[in-house]
């Protein structure tokens, strides 16, 4: 274990000074031993990150290669549990039942562990003409994305943004058409904080008609080029764009890192899982101070350990590496995701030092 973590260590340093500029950490380092291709595949909002993760990782282990296809979480879920890949990223875990018995590339009975290492607010962006400042609550997007609310000067929204001139014009709602871990964050979102406005339970698969567009990419073209459009997508992709603000409490909080830490510290892990299933409960409906509660937690998804010693190893080293904190902050910088905490990256490693 302990040349995993000297070689992804080396990652860290070469990938923070590619893209910070910083010196780089004079510890002596080991050359890394490790070799192979592990392939992975899933959520895009992760796509950033994982291209940052992977170059790193490539950078110190030099006879190693990573592939990520951002295929989606559905697709990421589905190839991961038949085996088609040794890793997913899936902006929603596994089910719990999904991670026992017999799975994928994993060595029978070990079953697999869901690790929350990709936090990011999911923003509601939008083009507005003339309007560069929104509010909006959870129950006035609800009623937006449901159809209810269809113009942007409806008194709903009026009497959250007083002094703003809304336009009398037609509010085109873009949502995402593939299954989208995204999504299933944001009508989790809907669904706790607004559950008259929105009854319909989470899932992946956008439960409304209207505007679709495939990926976080597709959803922000459709933003960037429509006019009186909103739409959600990982914040991270949202660059130039307006986005609104979301009510917490008596007061309205940005999709800033910061807001999305703040929600993840008071949110409990899910009840009902094995100690190493690190999936988080977020409090969607929290009033907590300076907390933004449409965030998305996405999971890099593992087996405890692999038919293949050799897969089990490279998978092991690569989310050491994706999970440290050198890791995170080359994520941050490069992909703008939010860092996780230092007590839920102690978690998180512990897990991972397991894998093999």
């Amino acid at each position: 274990m302990g040349a995993r973590h000297i070689s992804t260590g080396f990652g860290a340093i070469v990938m923070l000074a590619l893209l910070s500029g910083c010196a780089a950490n004079e510890r002596d380092q080991q050359p890394s031993d490790l070799s192979g291709t592990i392939d992975g595949s899933g959520s895009s909002a992760q796509a950033s990150a994982q291209d940052v993760w992977v170059a790193g990782f490539q950078t110190a282990n030099g006879s190693t290669t990573v592939n990520y296809d951002p295929a989606g979480s559905g697709a990421g879920r589905d190839q991961f549990l038949v085996g088609a890949v040794a890793f997913a990223g899936s902006d929603a875990a596994l089910a719990p039942d999904q991670t026992t018995g017999e799975v994928g590339r994993c060595t029978d009975g070990a079953g697999a562990v869901d690790l929350p290492l990709y936090v990011s607010p999911i923003a509601l962006a939008y083009n507005v003409e003339g309007v560069d400042s929104l509010r909006l609550d959870a129950a006035s997007v609800a009623r937006i994305f449901s159809g209810d609310i269809d113009r942007w000067n409806d008194p709903a929204i009026v009497a959250l943004n007083p002094g703003t001139a809304l336009p009398d014009a037609r509010i085109t709602a873009v949502h995402r058409s593939d299954d989208s871990g995204t999504t299933e964050n944001f009508v989790d979102y809907l669904h706790e904080a607004a559950p008259a406005e929105w009854p319909d339970e989470p899932s992946g698969t956008f439960p409304y008609e209207g505007e679709a567009a495939q990926g976080s990419s597709g959803v922000a073209s459709v933003i960037r080029d429509g006019v009186n459009v909103i739409g959600y997508l990982d914040a991270s992709r949202t660059t130039g764009m307006d986005v609104a603000q979301l009510a917490v409490g008596d007061a309205f909080v940005s999709p800033t890192p910061e807001a999305a830490a703040a929600i993840l510290d008071a949110s409990p892990m899910q009840p009902g899982r094995a100690d190493d299933d690190l999936v988080i409960d977020i409090d969607r409906a929290t009033d907590a101070a300076g907390a933004y509660p449409l965030v998305l937690v996405s999971y890099l998804i593992a087996c405890r350990s692999y038919v293949d010693e050799q897969e089990g190893e490279l998978v092991g080293a690569y989310l050491d590496w994706i999970a440290s904190e050198a890791g995170q902050d080359a994520a941050a910088e490069g992909a703008g995701s939010s860092p996780i905490s230092a007590a839920l990256r102690a978690r998180v490693q512990e897990v991972v030092a397991s894998i093999g």
